[in-house]
């Protein structure tokens, strides 16, 4: 890379996008292909980067592409567009400034976007936020992620409601 860091975006490199604690112990290599990549590039520009020229501060990125292995290691379900480089998750909690709620609601309200996920928190602030795109084909499927009896449970958020 002649010492350049590669970026997916302006404000997200590389290393960022593909970086896993989980994978480093494992010895797991989560490397995307041009097609994962193409699908980060995607993320990345219509929703992470509007996202932060809105509120201006840097977010935390806790997880965006996972190959099948790492998927697997972490108990990421098996459908999971994590794995396709479709979907980042994001937590305003790394630097503050923001709220989890206002990254979601921010996507909801102004955003393209295929699934956005209220990750667990409360009914305030979610402990995260994840959030997928699929050019061409968003669904703007709005989700809710709960623990029942132990197990996590995605409610459907109905948007005629609001």
């Amino acid at each position: 890379h002649d010492g350049v860091a590669m970026k997916i975006s302006k404000h997200i490199s590389y290393e960022e996008a593909t970086r896993s604690d989980t994978a480093e112990r494992l010895g797991l290599n989560n490397l995307p292909g041009e097609m994962e990549l193409a699908s980060m590039t995607a993320v990345a520009e219509n929703v992470f980067e509007p996202l932060r020229a809105h509120f201006c501060v840097p977010i935390g990125i806790t997880s965006f592409y996972r190959n099948k292995a790492l998927n697997t290691a972490i108990g990421g379900a098996g459908s999971s567009q994590h794995i396709l480089g479709q979907a980042i998750d994001l937590d305003a909690d790394k630097y503050g400034g923001i709220t989890n709620a206002d990254i979601y609601t921010y996507i909801k309200d102004n955003l393209e976007f295929d699934t956005l996920i209220w990750e667990f928190g409360t009914d305030k602030n979610p402990a995260w936020v994840h959030v997928s795109y699929v050019p061409g084909n968003n669904r703007r499927r709005l989700l809710k992620a709960i623990k029942d009896n132990g197990r996590t449970v995605y409610r459907l958020i109905d948007t005629r409601l609001e």
